[in-house]
């Protein structure tokens, strides 16, 4: 890795790798509005970021983060039609609220109790921190004064145990 100056640094690499990464984007899409979104978000990411070295294999990298972001995309894709499922399954019985319903909530929430009781006590706090009440990491972090890294570890571990869990069924 190589010295640096951060915008200098991303400037660079957009200029050098950015319709690259479009493209690689696009080829996994199979659409270019969402590769040009996902292209735009990955360099905003870097902005965002604490100055770092300049990566010594720079595609390499950009496809790690980029690659990332699709996850998080397809993952809130998903959420998103899970909601507008249950808004229509809603709508379909008119008070939406049936038996049926009633056990499938309580399955649920009872499937998510045991996946949070599962995990350690600070990836539990982490998450929860996260999710529910909508802190930022680093604010994470303070409030349990551990490093910004462990609050990532632990709130990627919460998530493998939610897609795990999502996977069962």
């Amino acid at each position: 890795m190589q010295a640096h100056s951060p915008a200098g640094d991303i400037e660079l690499l957009y200029s050098d790798h950015a319709d690259w990464l479009r493209d690689w984007l696009r080829r996994r899409t199979r659409c270019t509005q969402r590769a040009a979104d996902l292209t735009h978000d990955t360099f905003c990411r870097l902005l965002e970021r604490p100055a770092q070295p300049m990566p010594s294999a720079p595609r390499g990298f950009l496809a790690t983060v980029a690659r990332r972001l699709l996850i998080d995309d397809i993952r809130r894709r998903e959420i998103e039609r899970a909601v507008r499922d249950a808004c229509a399954l809603c709508e379909a019985t008119h008070d939406g609220v049936t038996p049926e319903r009633i056990v499938e909530a309580v399955q649920l929430l009872d499937a998510v109790m045991r996946l949070l009781d599962a995990l350690p006590e600070q990836a539990r706090k982490a998450f929860l921190l996260r999710r529910i009440e909508g802190l930022e990491q680093k604010e994470i972090a303070r409030r349990l004064d551990i490093s910004l890294s462990t609050v990532k570890r632990h709130i990627a571990l919460a998530y493998a145990h939610c897609y795990a869990l999502a996977e069962r069924g």
